[in-house]
């Protein structure tokens, strides 16, 4: 399924079907919007009503497919396997990997949702009567089904199949590598090109809804501090202005600077926690925050197919849940990204854990401590103002809720500057993630090209002012339900091949275990039982391993390579300029190769073997081994002290192997 990496430097450029297919269609429907904004908004709220109606249903059972093949993956015998190659390790530690996947959870629509979500279902709930405290406990289950365990799994269930087939079989990191199971080297044709455009669509309108959302919240703090006036234009200069500083950000590359500036922003968003928690009742927010956790373990079960079919709401379906799986859905390829670059050499059990509950937790934590204070407030304070602003004027109910609190003018202010970073961070790394997805010849590390951030930023830019302008928040959400269906659709045949991709992965193991033929004497025999003592105490050099590479191995796979071409097979061999890595490749057609590769690789002599050594020389001795290298990653045996004979004996043991295996899936 694979084919072995190269040492010739890759060369960044656009995608063209993939490009222009998505900037095509989305450029047609941002000046649709543009030129006809209240039929568009009319259109476009129909057509959200429909999918409720019609497919609501579907969306609910897709979120919940998802999460259940995540889990059950992640606690099946395929969590053992690396997202990437056997021998790979991770490159970050625990520690700073849970911070990464935190810092993922943190978004500026945290701060539109955290007050104005619960209110709204407490007073215009989907079912039962409206202000009790019995639904102030339903808003809140409702709240944590939104953002809880459903989203997080397909954002985990996206990272997992793009670090797989990326990481593991040096596929490209482009959502159509998860069909390579499926439709083989057609990835690479109209099928994949379109599988590509339609991740980039939906995820340029699932940022344009987080835009949308931000840039109201944002005004109103800004009318609240400075008196700028609720306006379109104001909201379409923010906008420009935002995205302006988030494309700079991404193009100049400062990094460093970002990473700062968003660390400080984690630290300042975590205090303001703290602050809500602490300066109002506290006792009330920590009994209320762990009765809302199990509410919503226990009715996670029914609230994940619950689409209202014997007490249905006319429109609160389509207007909450199906948005937000959606939303969820569209989000995906741009944080399932993110989570896959930083996780290589990850098991899948460890990933899928880590990524459903390291972000979780402070995501639960700050809707019920938010929204706990708010309800607090409407109901035992008799703040009625701040549950109709909710309903009419979501963007200003944070804002009343913390004017309820001591030193709300500097809180408020702290909390506008905590929403504009995020905003510019999302925005920035929402453009490279779109560089990435229509780009293509990078490898897995490489971000796109620096122009195609520019035009990715200014094109959703222009999708989130024409939809405001079109209808506002509606029409946010409708654009987002109608671009995630045919996603939602491509989501499921990745869940295909990735399962036939773990199946595959299966047999090849059986097969390793058990060969057509025995396994040879080659790696036994090696010149009687002195010389395989004397190998076994020995530590060979760099340059002794140079030499090995280029008169032992080099020639056995060369000589291989000879007979299986006059065989008639397609032979593809790839050796390294620097003569630490030769590898040889033997197609089979659509089905999975066969590569056989020896690679130098160093390690820091063992102590025992450090007799008579200065203690410069125990801090700088390394020694090296010729390691065997298959599809999957490093076999763990070193060649070192084989024949030119043996070596080719070897290579046709692992080769009767991988017939096996072929035999197996065939």
């Amino acid at each position: 399924m694979s084919t072995p990496t190269t040492s010739e430097p890759s060369v960044i450029r656009m995608n063209p079907p993939v490009f222009y297919f998505a900037a095509g269609f989305i450029l047609i429907f941002g000046l649709v919007v543009i030129s006809l904004p209240e039929a568009a908004g009319e259109w476009l709220l129909a057509a959200q009503n429909w999918a409720a109606n019609t497919v609501g249903w579907y969306y609910m059972l897709a979120m919940t497919l998802y999460l259940i093949f995540v889990i059950v993956t992640a606690l099946s015998g395929y969590g053992k396997i690396k997202l990437g190659a056997d021998h790979d390790e991770p490159e970050f530690s625990y520690l700073s990997w849970a911070g990464m996947l935190f810092a993922a959870g943190i978004s500026i629509t945290l701060f539109f949702f955290c007050v104005s979500e619960p209110l709204t279902h407490m007073l215009a709930p989907p079912q039962g009567p409206a202000g009790t405290e019995e639904s102030a406990r339903q808003a809140m289950q409702l709240l944590f089904l939104h953002w809880g365990l459903h989203g997080w799994g397909v954002f985990a269930f996206v990272g997992m199949a793009l670090a797989y087939f990326a990481y593991r079989h040096n596929l490209p990191l482009a959502l159509r590598s998860a069909l390579y199971p499926l439709i083989g080297k057609r990835i690479n044709g109209p099928i994949g090109y379109a599988v590509d455009g339609f991740g980039i669509i939906a995820t340029v309108f699932g940022l344009g809804a987080d835009m949308g959302f931000g840039v109201l919240h944002l005004n109103s703090g800004l009318d609240y501090l400075f008196g700028v006036p609720h306006t379109q234009w104001i909201q379409v200069g923010l906008i420009t202005l935002m995205m302006g500083a988030a494309i700079l950000v991404a193009i100049a590359g400062v990094d460093k600077g970002v990473r700062v500036m968003s660390d400080i922003n984690m630290l300042l968003a975590c205090a303001l926690l703290l602050f809500v928690l602490f300066a109002g009742p506290t006792q009330h927010l920590l009994n209320t925050l762990i009765q809302n956790i199990g509410d919503y373990l226990g009715s996670l079960p029914t609230k994940s197919f619950d689409v209202y079919a014997y007490n249905k709401p006319s429109d609160w379906l389509g207007g909450w849940t199906v948005f937000y799986w959606a939303w969820w859905i569209a989000w995906s390829p741009f944080v399932g990204l993110f989570i896959a670059r930083i996780s290589r050499g990850r098991t899948i059990r460890e990933f899928v854990f880590g990524v459903l509950l390291i972000p979780l937790g402070f995501t639960l934590a700050w809707m019920s401590i938010f929204g706990n204070s708010a309800i607090d407030q409407v109901l035992n304070h008799g703040l009625a103002a701040l549950g109709q602003a909710a309903i009419d004027d979501p963007s200003r109910a944070l804002y009343l809720l913390l004017e309820t609190y001591p030193w709300s003018k500097t809180v408020i202010a702290v909390t506008v500057f905590i929403s504009f970073v995020f905003f510019v961070t999302s925005a920035d790394s929402g453009t490279v993630v779109l560089s990435t997805l229509s780009a293509q010849g990078n490898n897995a590390d490489e971000d796109g090209p620096k122009w195609l951030r520019v035009f990715w930023g200014g094109l959703t830019a222009l999708v989130t002012s024409s939809l405001l302008f079109s209808g506002s928040i509606d029409a946010l959400k409708s654009a987002v339900v109608l671009t995630s269906l045919p996603f939602s659709l491509i989501l499921l045949l990745m869940m295909w091949g990735l399962h036939k991709a773990f199946h595959l992965e299966s047999q090849k193991q059986i097969a390793q275990m058990h060969s057509l033929a025995p396994v040879s004497a080659s790696r036994r025999g090696r010149g009687g039982w002195r010389q395989r003592l004397s190998q076994a105490v020995h530590f060979p050099s760099r340059d002794e391993v140079y030499r090995f590479m280029d008169t032992t191995v080099r020639p056995a796979i060369e000589e291989v390579s000879a007979v299986f071409i006059e065989k008639g097979l397609n032979v593809v061999t790839q050796p390294d300029l620097a003569f630490d890595n030769v590898s040889l490749e033997i197609g089979h057609g659509e089905a999975q190769p066969f590569v056989y590769q020896v690679q130098m690789r160093g390690y820091f002599t063992p102590s025992f073997a450090r007799g008579g050594m200065g203690p410069k020389e125990l801090r700088n001795r390394r020694y090296y081994r010729a390691e065997v290298h298959l599809s999957e990653g490093s076999q763990d045996y070193d060649l070192m002290g084989y024949t030119k004979d043996q070596i080719i004996n070897d290579i046709l043991d692992q080769y009767e192997r991988h017939m096996q295996f072929l035999h197996l899936v065939r």
